[in-house]
């Protein structure tokens, strides 16, 4: 194909972009999840891709492709896709009905697809199906993370009662068997079976009371301590990698290996994995930074978790801490997570901001004790 024909293919994609796109979602309807959707939804960012095809055909070198993507529509449309709840399967066949749909256009006007525009189309697709993968994927992980916790609490609830069996007809044997047939060893026995029973009853109703958490974030008791604060991170961030790893995101601790903080570290550590799963969502391809410092006022340090997403709206930025508040562009949260943030930092004594700007990233920041004493 010699150049005259690459402009003229990438000029017959921005003129019969709709007539395209028609063909494209009459195909795509017989995907079972695009079926009900309407017209708007179903496009969602092909409109985009298209015009990216022909920029990057425009260019005619194959080395812009990336540049083209990177600031591309694909991430957001697998994030979409995700909650549409097309599987994956749906996801990459809507992209291959498109390039199918490419070729169609080539050949009804005379154009034979080879050499560099054969590859720039399929690095195109390919490029941009590999980015809305990686999103899907990460926001499946969050999904089933979110699920697991919500099972957890269904699964804490319903233990209680064989729990309260068990420890009622402990102490009914206790009381009804014989004392001159009770021995040393049954009595060790009894003491045990109590002991576990408690120990398990605890258990299920810390799990119970931060479920509740979730739902009110009121009643927070925190339990401080000294600890150190990088192994915290550093755990936490290896509980993450597999979730981040779906986006190709890096996660950076550099908090000092020296700082210790006085904090309740269940809610510190629950205050960090909202912080880094949002970042993760926001922000694929990039770096996330988890940081500490000490601060100004005595007895105090502040955190935080830097990334290079994709920023926070300036009109979404003054209420994004209230509770049900969502992000408008990813539909299906219940817009807790960072009032779980909010809750928890503030029930530990200290205080939430955001710093962000469109397409630059935001940065998280909360301020906490380093050791006992008044709060400043």
């Amino acid at each position: 194909m010699t150049e005259k024909a690459i402009d003229k293919l990438a000029s017959l994609i921005n003129e019969q972009r709709e007539k395209i796109l028609v063909s494209w979602r009459n195909q795509v309807r017989e995907l079972p999840s695009a079926r009900a959707l309407d017209v708007p939804s179903l496009n969602d960012h092909m409109p985009v891709l298209l015009g990216e095809l022909a920029v990057a055909l425009q260019s005619k070198s194959a080395q812009t492709i990336p540049d083209v993507l990177s600031d591309g529509s694909a991430p957001a449309h697998g994030l979409q896709r995700a909650y549409e709840d097309f599987d994956i399967q749906e996801v990459v066949a809507e992209y291959n009905i498109l390039r199918g749909c490419i070729h169609n256009l080539a050949d009804d006007n005379g154009l034979i697809l080879q050499g560099e525009p054969f590859h720039i189309l399929n690095r195109v697709f390919d490029q941009a199906i590999g980015l809305a993968l990686q999103t899907y994927a990460t926001a499946k992980a969050l999904e089933v993370q979110r699920r697991r916790e919500e099972y957890l609490a269904f699964v804490a609830h319903d233990l209680r009662t064989p729990l309260n069996a068990i420890s009622l007809a402990g102490r009914v044997l206790e009381l009804t068997l014989p004392a001159e047939g009770a021995n040393a060893d049954a009595a060790r026995m009894f003491k045990a079976l109590r002991r576990n029973v408690q120990h398990l009853e605890k258990l299920v109703a810390k799990v119970l009371e931060e479920n509740t958490h979730l739902q009110t974030g009121f009643g927070i008791n925190p339990e401080r301590r000294s600890f150190d604060l990088w192994p915290l991170v550093e755990a936490l961030i290896h509980d993450l990698q597999p979730v981040a790893g779906t986006t190709g995101t890096t996660l950076i601790n550099e908090v000092p290996e020296e700082m210790v903080v006085y904090a309740d570290a269940g809610l510190l550590r629950r205050v960090f994995q909202n912080l880094i799963a949002n970042a993760i969502k926001y922000t694929p391809h990039g770096r996330i930074i988890i940081g500490a410092a000490e601060s100004s006022a005595a007895g105090m340090g502040e955190c935080w978790v830097s990334d290079t997403g994709a920023g926070i709206p300036a009109a979404l930025l003054q209420k994004i801490f209230d509770k049900g508040e969502t992000d408008p562009d990813s539909p299906g949260g219940a817009g807790l997570g960072l009032t779980i943030v909010k809750t928890f930092t503030e029930a530990d004594g200290g205080k939430v901001t955001v710093e962000s700007r469109e397409g630059a990233g935001s940065t998280f920041r909360f301020s906490l004790r380093t050791r006992p004493g008044q709060l400043p």
